[in-house]
């Protein structure tokens, strides 16, 4: 069997998948966006590029860009798979992250082949992300109307799929009601094997201040710091621990743009909006005991999470992070906010603690209190890392996905 893969990105969420059908025998292909880019090999994947030559129309209705610009690299994809049929390749599946729009005309070039959705979100105007946060909602109901529309590609891949799968049930549970009865869920899955915890682990920052697990760290991490993950509620709550904690240091990871959300205002950064924030109820001392680590490379990143006293976490309902569950296999002591993607991963008070997303003092005592009980940490951390062992190790998640493909 042939298989394709289309991601923007390629890999991204089939990093694991991918390999693992090629040492199944199957003939495993990508289709993703890279300029000026030809056919190349990656780990015995083939990759085909295709190439975006025009952008969205200036000036279109503010409804419609974001489809257009899916058409667009849908377009794209188009015809660089007409390309490729000339030369004689037909997958027999596709598999594709239809979020970019890029496998939107794909029926048209092979019919036969089936199709597989990778379902990570279906928009919604009320229930999920939009309207959680008040503090960033304009109140406009123009931009319901924008946010409804963002699903014609979700309905036009509907249309032509023969199957979904979807990495958690709430994040299934936001597709509509007719197809997800097509979709399977089962986790992209995480290396437990090597994301392990590591009492020996230690790192140095700023090349002078060396830590280890001995010293009291506090981790947040994200893609972005923006409010879709709580980067402004992490922020309200670290004066209270900074000052109760003396020897607390706080490690931020991620970077200064957008992943989620809306840009922050006046060409500012959400980074810098929410540390100025609280920059007047801390000392010196205090200021000097944060530490902005930006993007880092992965293995600095899991040397970060080995160390850490307590990690938090916190989103909105929306995607859930493949972080938190890295974290808990890495046997983090986890402060996590209470909405409904954790509530499949977190047991309050057995696996990780659980606090309001909004109530920043709550996370402030949260973090303390572990901070004051090694034992309760331990506790928290081993049960962590034993659910992530058992509910998402990648062994354990390739054999489902590998027999989801084999169902097609």
């Amino acid at each position: 069997m042939k298989i394709l893969f289309i991601h923007q990105n390629f890999p991204g969420q089939f990093k694991f998948l991918a390999p693992a059908l090629l040492e199944k025998g199957y003939s495993v292909y990508a289709l993703c966006l890279g300029k000026n880019k030809t056919k190349t090999l990656n780990n015995g994947v083939n990759i085909f590029y295709y190439q975006i030559n025009r952008s969205t129309t200036k000036d279109i209705h503010p409804y419609v860009s974001d489809f257009e610009t899916k058409v667009i690299r849908g377009e794209a994809c188009y015809l660089k798979a007409i390309e490729i049929k000339k030369s004689g390749f037909c997958p027999d599946l596709i598999i594709t992250h239809h979020g970019w729009g890029e496998s939107m005309f794909l029926h048209h070039v092979w019919p036969k082949a089936k199709i597989g959705l990778y379902c990570e979100f279906f928009y919604k105007i009320s229930g999920a992300d939009v309207g959680f946060d008040k503090e960033f909602e304009s109140n406009d109901l123009y931009d319901l109307n924008r946010i409804q529309l963002k699903n014609i590609n979700n309905y036009v891949h509907f249309e032509n799929a023969d199957k979904g799968i979807s990495p958690t049930f709430w994040q299934a549970s936001t597709f509509p009601s007719f197809f997800r009865k097509n979709i399977t869920v089962i986790h992209d899955g995480i290396d437990t094997s090597f994301l392990k915890p590591n009492q020996h682990a230690s790192l140095i920052i700023n090349n002078t201040i060396n830590l280890s697990s001995k010293d009291e760290i506090i981790t947040f991490v994200n893609r972005n710091l923006e409010p879709y993950r709580g980067y402004h509620v992490f922020m309200r709550s670290l004066p209270k621990i900074l000052k109760e904690r003396p020897n607390a240091k706080i490690l931020i990871v991620g970077g200064h743009g957008v992943s989620y959300g809306k840009q922050a205002p006046d060409g500012n950064t959400w980074k810098n909006i929410f540390y100025n924030e609280i920059k007047s109820n801390l000392t010196t001392s205090e200021t000097k005991r944060i530490f902005y680590l930006g993007n880092i490379p992965y293995q600095y990143y899991i040397s970060i999470l080995q160390i850490s006293s307590v990690h938090v976490y916190l989103t909105y309902p929306f995607v859930l992070s493949w972080s938190l569950l890295e974290a808990m296999s890495i046997g983090c002591a986890i402060v996590a906010s209470n909405t409904r993607p954790l509530h499949e991963v977190i047991t309050d008070n057995v696996n990780g603690l659980f606090f309001d997303f909004f109530d920043f003092n709550q996370l402030s005592n949260l973090v303390i209190t572990l901070l004051k009980n090694p034992s309760l940490r331990n506790d928290l951390g081993n049960n962590a890392r034993d659910f992530a062992s058992k509910n998402y190790d990648i062994k354990l998640c390739l054999k489902k996905q590998i027999d989801w493909i084999e169902s097609f």
